[in-house]
């Protein structure tokens, strides 16, 4: 009799110390973001500290990569956790079009939508391009390899008759396109991310450039064909020697998540990252933007269920 106690209580320890190492377990987790002069890497970053000061135990590290469709597939492959994606390129992937023909990803939600990201397009006075029309010929970076904004640069020009076979296309990091523009071997760039981007504040200073505007029938006939893209316009100013607003097309910043995490670590994260928007905008203009109510716009795949908690217990409705 004795020794069946002894067994059970045992057994009863180890049920205790199990749970407990679960409720104190270290989370640690991958936050795939972007190129280190973009914006995700450091938008990346104050998301990653807010969640680490401000959970339990939690241990977020943001990592540079190449942006969108390879966060994407890292978080697929279960190498990361989170990843900061463009939205029309998560759409891709949830459902395996455009981009990802034939490679649709599994294990994909999201959190919410972050901020609109613009596609500003760049070249150097010297290169005489105003226009989309006139990169025929010319030399054009449109971002790093199988990223969103590649496929952004193949939309709008196809928009004003172009592809890709019509311009020299090099694919290139925000940094690299810029470095290219001032030493003279790039015409012009696609940069989509927040404004204003680090990069091409660089550039505007060091050499000065011209943003080439998406307009008129054009920009009619590319949002209608990709519902994603809103129009917008960059304010004059927003980069030095830039005296006049620039219309543009903008689509969103998007936080997805591995389908796998749990619903109570989603559901943290989420209520977390909302409830502190003030710290967020002061680690990054682009938080500023941040608010719940947009973040539930612009999504075509499932929420993880965690944010759908959190979004529904302050009374918005999820799709």
């Amino acid at each position: 009799m004795k020794k069946s106690i002894v067994v059970f209580s045992g057994i009863i320890v180890l049920l205790v110390l199990s749970g407990c190492t679960k409720v104190q377990a270290n989370k640690n987790y991958i936050l795939a973001t972007g190129g280190t002069s973009g914006t995700y890497y450091p938008y990346g970053g104050a998301m990653a500290n807010i969640w680490n000061t401000k959970i339990d135990k939690m241990n977020v590290t943001a990592q540079s990569t190449g942006a969108s469709a390879e966060n994407l597939r890292l978080i697929s492959k279960g190498e990361a956790e989170f990843g900061i994606v463009q939205n029309d390129v998560l759409d891709y992937a949830y459902h395996g079009t455009d981009m990802f023909a034939g490679q649709k990803l599994e294990n994909l939600a999201a959190l919410g939508t972050l901020y609109p990201e613009v596609v500003q397009i760049a070249a150097t006075k010297e290169s005489g391009i105003t226009s989309i029309a006139d990169m025929k010929g010319k030399r054009v970076s449109i971002g790093d390899a199988g990223s969103g904004v590649e496929f952004n640069a193949k939309q709008i020009l196809e928009g004003y008759g172009l592809t890709f076979d019509d311009i020299k296309k090099s694919n290139l990091s925000f940094k690299e396109s810029s470095d290219g523009l001032q030493n003279g071997t790039l015409d012009a760039c696609f940069v989509t991310a927040g404004v204003p981007n680090s990069a091409l504040q660089e550039l505007a200073v060091s050499k000065g450039l011209v943003l080439i505007p998406v307009d008129g029938s054009a920009a009619d006939a590319i949002c209608g064909k990709y519902g994603f893209y809103t129009k917008t316009t960059i304010p004059g100013g927003t980069y030095k020697g830039t005296d006049k607003d620039t219309s543009a097309l903008a689509i969103k910043a998007t936080l997805a998540v591995s389908a796998k995490l749990d619903k109570d670590v989603v559901y943290s994260m989420t209520k977390a990252l909302f409830e502190n928007q003030k710290d967020l905008a002061i680690s990054h203009a682009k938080g500023k933007e941040l608010s719940a109510e947009s973040a539930v716009t612009g999504i075509s795949i499932p929420f993880h269920p965690g944010s759908v908690k959190y979004y529904e217990e302050i009374g918005l409705s999820v799709k």
